[in-house]
């Protein structure tokens, strides 16, 4: 069950302010409402991974899963994001709607292993991160593994559905379960100068990484 109507997730995640001056050296996208607020809402509704869970947001940018993850009922939500800029944006959106239990922390998201302050500190890791088509390849899996590093229940996860096999393979070479949950035309809007169309559908899976027994020999 979810707390709040997927119609009305959706309506509350168009209202966020996205980011002004994208960075194409952090592959600045923001997640499109209509993506962020289904598959949390599944994430909620198949799984139970959210409402009452401690969530982290790695890579945050302006809050869209983070607050996503708020409105479902999520104990308490954690955003941690390496651009000031994205952060500020960050608070404003949850200024606005008057969120409580919503933090974020400025920091590179790939040193959090080196902290033992956050292992294993939460419930519920969600992540959209760089796909790692600009000089940043494998970005993705960093991103994933730091979650894994995290979490106690599950992972989830954006990438590219042409990087499944090797998506698959580390999962397995990590001795984590992990599984397509969901198949999706993610639309990129015009952020950039290179780019040449006004938008651009790109296929995309949504994974959960199951990590309840990672520990388990």
């Amino acid at each position: 069950m979810a707390c709040i109507k997927l119609k009305k997730l959706e309506e509350y995640l168009h209202g966020l302010d996205n980011f002004e001056k994208p960075k194409i050296k952090l592959e600045q996208y923001i997640t499109p409402p209509h993506i962020a607020s289904c598959v949390l809402y599944n994430i909620q509704t198949l799984y139970g991974d959210i409402e009452g869970k401690y969530v982290g947001d790695l890579g945050c940018g302006s809050g869209m899963l983070s607050v996503g993850s708020f409105l479902l009922g999520a104990g308490m939500t954690t955003g941690f994001e390496i651009d000031e800029d994205a952060l500020d944006n960050f608070h404003t959106n949850i200024t606005e709607m008057e969120l409580p239990g919503l933090d974020c922390v400025l920091c590179d998201v790939l040193t959090l292993p080196d902290s033992k302050k956050w292992e294993n500190a939460f419930d519920t890791i969600i992540t959209n991160p760089p796909f790692g088509t600009k000089k940043n390849s494998g970005i993705d899996m960093c991103f994933v593994k730091t979650g894994i590093s995290l979490a106690t229940a599950a992972v989830y996860s954006f990438h590219k559905s042409s990087t499944r096999d090797y998506v698959h393979k580390k999962f397995k070479d990590w001795g984590v379960k992990g599984n397509v949950v969901a198949e999706l035309k993610y639309n990129i809007d015009t952020s950039y100068s290179f780019h040449k169309n006004k938008s651009v559908d790109i296929d995309v899976d949504f994974w959960r990484c199951d990590v309840s027994e990672k520990n388990v020999s």
